[in-house]
């Protein structure tokens, strides 16, 4: 019963959610004026308001923003692919959340496809240039950088996925008319949107950052204020580049105009000079990686493999927890979230030293997922108080026992995306920019990420190299975890979130939620966060009952707000949809 009054505490009183409205949503910074959802998505509106999961027969969709919804269901409406509805919805995100996704970021993919049955997992992550060297983000004296003195101009771009992906997606499991699916986009841009509380709140947050460049400065700083929620905001510049990749598909985005502008933005900032190139554009290619799936209780966990830490972790936390009866304990139990706490530290530790751009470095992820390995670690979690420590374990790979750690991962701007056709097919998307409004760098309407940034800064640790050091074309690691569960084959849940590297934490949370203490998709997703990554544990406000039980297990808590972007889809006889109350994103289907 108390687990179910925390889920209400949080989708009540959490800002992020208005409590009177039947056709309203207010995001995080509610104060700043509701934001309006399209008559379409009414219904699904007030079962968040309610705490209520979105019920469906034939299709559902879970994304970031209302208006993205609409799109990509007017697309699945029509008969449209899971695949299709992506692209649709993509193109929306990177206008009405731009400090989150877009045409100048990256993204990972996973599908499940209803005809074969198999899981393909797509990466579109960001590349690092060919000009790129291990000490990119070091200063005169061999010293790393300042987070912002890196991010803040043309040397934290790396190239962009995000468009391939959407080509790529399309091109394999597509059936709806490439240009079609960006007449929304299109329309919204030239039109004008409204923009939301969480947009308007994160410009304020960021004014002297979004002041430096002209362009974007003139777009969130018109008349030298920030736009506010409610404001009508125009981006013809954006509508421009989607009717160029309308026309031309991805090559109209890496080569010719659009690519030379690029170019000619990240290499023109003077003071922190960017190293991107015209051929680092051209020769951008989406990579299909071999998925990571592993056991947990009877279902198929399915996610993304390296660069993305994000499958491997998450799928190692679930390994540890598996012979443990976390659904006897229940959510209310601190030994429970004890349980959860030192699994996720142990999996960070092992994330940390070994996992980073398989292509570059050697990264034992059958090794990570040993039943014997995980056997093993797994025993360090038999006792009644906190590990006084963590180190990373020794897996089957001796090549990548040479390298060191590193904890940088990316800041929690970022997107989630879940579909289900009606054909069956499953799409799990997150895609990001990184930090908010990435490099701060605008080109044709869109924003150009800092995705350089996820790599370690340092290359060395205690004399060894450090694995995610940047290095020409590596993509560096990330933690984004677009996951999908099957069961006999079939897929049961699909979900994801932004969240930087606590993204690992929520997706993992959240399918415990679902497969051990038997929470629909809404009661998971707005299940408070109780995240530990390297030793504290990091509480929302609504979960501090249980503040002073961690304490005297021996952790250090933290009282923190966490914006997770959770979007859960379950699949069973019909389709149950939840939408994170900590942001503005909904479930819709039919």
């Amino acid at each position: 019963m108390r687990v179910m009054l925390l889920v209400l505490g949080l989708i009540l009183g959490a800002p992020g959610l208005a409590q009177d409205a039947a056709d309203r949503v207010a995001p995080e910074g509610a104060g700043a004026g509701l934001f309006q959802v399209p008559a379409l998505l009414e219904a699904s509106a007030k079962a968040k308001a309610a705490g209520r999961p979105v019920k469906a027969e034939n299709w559902m969709i879970a994304a970031a923003n209302p208006l993205a919804v609409e799109s990509g269901a007017k697309v699945l409406a029509r008969g449209g692919t899971a695949a299709d509805a992506m692209v649709a919805v993509q193109a929306v995100l990177g206008l009405v959340e731009p400090q989150s996704s877009g045409l100048g970021g990256g993204a990972f993919l996973v599908w499940h496809d209803a005809e074969s049955g198999e899981i393909t997992t797509l990466d579109a992550r960001e590349t690092a240039p060919l000009a790129v060297t291990p000490q990119l983000f070091l200063d005169a004296d061999g010293e790393p950088l300042d987070f912002f003195d890196a991010v803040v101009g043309g040397r934290s771009v790396g190239v962009p996925g995000t468009p391939a992906l959407m080509a790529e997606a399309h091109a394999r499991w597509g059936r709806s008319p490439w240009p079609g699916l960006f007449t929304d986009a299109i329309r919204l841009a030239e039109d004008g949107f409204s923009v939301s509380p969480r947009l308007a709140m994160l410009v304020a947050g960021d004014v002297a950052r979004l002041s430096r460049f002209a362009a974007i400065r003139a777009y969130f700083l018109p008349d030298g204020h920030p736009v506010q929620a409610g404001d009508t905001l125009r981006n013809p510049a954006y509508a421009e580049t989607l009717r160029k990749l309308a026309e031309d598909g991805a090559r109209g985005f890496y080569t010719g105009g659009v690519a030379e502008d690029i170019v000619a933005r990240v290499q023109g900032v003077r003071d922190n000079l960017g190293r991107l190139s015209g051929t680092d554009l051209a020769i951008y290619r989406v990579k299909e990686r071999a998925a990571v799936c592993s056991p947990y209780r009877e279902f198929e966990v399915c996610g993304m493999g390296p660069p993305s830490s994000g499958g491997v972790t998450v799928a190692q936390i679930l390994g540890l927890l598996e012979p443990f009866d976390l659904a006897d304990l229940g959510p209310e139990s601190a030994q429970a979230w004890r349980l959860i706490g030192d699994a996720s530290r142990l999996a960070f530790a092992d994330r940390g030293r070994y996992l980073a751009d398989s292509d570059f470095v050697p990264v034992p992820v059958a090794g990570l997922l040993a039943p014997d390995y995980l056997k093993s670690r797994s025993a360090l979690l038999r006792r009644e108080d906190a590990l006084p420590q963590v180190a990373p374990g020794a897996p089957e790979f001796e090549h990548a026992l040479d390298w060191g750690e590193g904890r940088r991962g990316e800041r929690p701007s970022t997107s989630h995306v879940s579909i289900v056709d009606r054909d069956g097919n499953a799409l799990s998307m997150t895609s990001s920019i990184e930090n908010a409004f990435g490099s701060r760098l605008m080109v044709r309407g869109f924003l150009l990420n800092n995705q350089l940034t996820d790599f370690s800064f340092a290359t060395h640790d205690g004399g060894r190299p450090i694995a995610n050091a940047a290095a020409p074309g590596k993509r560096p690691r990330s933690s984004m975890a677009p996951t999908i569960l099957r069961r006999d084959g079939r897929p049961v849940l699909v979900l994801g979130s932004p969240g930087g590297s606590r993204i690992i934490g929520y997706v993992a949370k959240t399918i415990l939620a679902w497969v051990d203490w038997g929470m629909d998709p809404q009661q998971a997703a707005g299940l408070p966060h109780l995240v530990n990554r390297f030793g504290p544990f990091e509480l929302e406000p609504v979960a501090d009952g249980l503040a002073d039980e961690l304490r005297g297990l021996g952790y250090d808590v933290s009282i923190t707000d966490q914006t997770s972007g959770l979007h859960v889809i379950e699949i069973g006889q019909g389709l149950l949809g939840g939408a994170d109350p900590r942001r503005e994103g909904l479930a819709y289907g039919d």
